[in-house]
C-alpha cells in the first residue's frame, strides 16, 4: 500500500507526518521539486518512528515521480501562496500549471489512483486535476469541507466549553467567504446547537468560519498547515480502509443540487472507490439561496481557468 503526498511544504509535510504516525499506509512518498527538500523532511518523519512507534516507512523523492508507481491515493498540496500585488487570475494560472503538471506525472505512473486536491483556489484546482487526470470524477475531489467544518466545531467547543469530539457539522458551498455553514445540521451529542447557543453568538462563529483562513494568516504570516494536513490525512484514511466516512468535501456536481459542471463542497461518502455516494440534503429556501451564492462565486473562478485554457 503505498500512498503518495505530492508537494513537501508544511500542509504537505504534516499529512504525511499524520498517514505514517497512524499507519494509514507501508509507503508514504513525498515529492517536491526543491532539491533535497522532500528527502529530507521525509527523513525527519521517518525519525520519529521509532519514539511514536510505527513502521509506515516515509521517502522523499526530488521530483522523480517514478517513485510514486502504484499509489492507491495521492494528496496535491502543491502550489504558491499568493503573494502580495498578485491578482486572482495570476494565481490561478500559475498554480493550474503546477496542478496540471502534477496530474499529468501522477496519472502516468497510478493510472487508478484517487487524487485528493488540496492547493488553492481549491476548487478551481481540484477541477483543473479533473480535467487533466481524465478519470471518473468520483476519484478526483478536494479537501476544503473537513477542514472548515473541524474550525467550525473548534470554535463552537470552545464557545460551549465541551469536547470538540461531540460536535457534528455539515458546511456546504465553495472554500472561502461564501462558504455555506449549516446550523439546522449541527448537533452536540444529537442536541440541535440552536438549543445550546444564542442565535447572535452562533452567527459571530459562523462568520469567523468563514475566515478562519484569513485568521491565522494575519497571526502567522503565512497559511495554516497543521489542521489542513490532518484534514487530507483523515480523508486518505476513510479510502484506504473503506470507512464509508460521510464528509464535506469538493465534488464535481451532474445534477446534485440543480448544479451542473461545478466543483463544490457537498456531503458525500467516502470509502475504497473515493467518492461512493453523494448525499442530497433537503435544504430550505435560505439555505438554497446561499448555496446558490456560493456556486457562483466558484464558478465565475472556473469560468477564469477555462478562459485561459482556452486562449492557451
Amino acid at each position: 500500500m503505498k500512498i503518495t503526498v505530492v508537494g513537501a511544504g508544511n500542509v504537505g509535510a504534516t499529512c504525511a507526518d499524520v498517514l505514517a504516525t497512524r499507519e494509514i499506509a507501508n509507503e508514504i512518498v513525498l515529492l517536491d521539486i526543491k532539491e533535497g527538500f522532500a528527502e529530507g523532511k521525509a527523513l525527519d518523519i521517518w525519525q520519529t518512528a521509532p519514539i511514536n512507534q510505527y513502521d509506515a516507512r516515509t521517502i522523499g523523492s526530488t521530483n522523480d515521480y517514478a517513485m510514486t508507481k502504484d499509489s492507491e491515493v495521492v494528496v496535491i498540496t502543491s502550489g504558491l501562496p499568493r503573494k502580495p500585488g498578485m491578482s486572482r487570475d495570476d494565481l490561478i494560472a500559475t498554480n493550474a500549471g503546477i496542478v496540471k503538471t502534477v496530474t499529468e506525472n501522477i496519472i502516468k505512473y497510478s493510472p487508478n489512483a484517487i487524487i485528493i486536491v488540496v492547493s488553492n483556489p481549491l476548487d478551481v484546482m481540484t477541477y483543473c486535476a479533473y480535467l487533466h487526470a481524465k478519470t471518473d470524477s468520483k476519484k478526483v475531489f478536494g479537501m476544503a469541507g473537513i477542514l472548515d467544518t473541524a474550525r467550525y466545531r473548534a470554535f463552537l467547543a470552545t464557545e460551549l466549553n465541551v469536547s470538540p469530539k461531540d460536535i457534528q457539522a455539515v458546511l456546504m458551498g465553495g472554500h472561502g467567504d461564501t462558504m455555506v455553514p449549516l446550523p439546522r445540521y449541527t448537533t452536540v451529542s444529537g442536541i440541535p446547537v440552536t438549543e445550546l447557543i444564542a442565535e447572535d453568538k452562533l452567527n459571530e462563529i459562523i462568520e469567523r468560519t468563514k475566515f478562519g483562513g484569513g485568521e491565522i494568516v494575519k497571526l502567522l504570516g503565512t497559511s495554516a498547515w497543521y489542521a489542513p494536513g490532518a484534514a487530507a490525512a483523515q480523508m486518505v484514511e476513510a479510502i484506504v480502509r473503506d470507512q464509508k466516512r460521510i464528509f464535506p468535501v469538493c465534488a464535481w456536481l451532474q445534477g446534485e443540487y440543480g448544479m451542473n459542471d461545478i466543483y463544490l463542497g457537498v456531503p458525500v461518502i467516502l470509502g475504497k472507490n473515493g467518492i461512493e455516494k453523494i448525499i442530497e440534503l433537503q435544504l430550505n429556501s435560505a439555505e438554497k439561496a446561499l448555496l446558490a451564492e456560493s456556486a457562483e462565486a466558484v464558478k465565475s473562478v472556473m469560468d477564469v481557468l477555462d478562459n485561459m485554457n482556452a486562449n492557451a
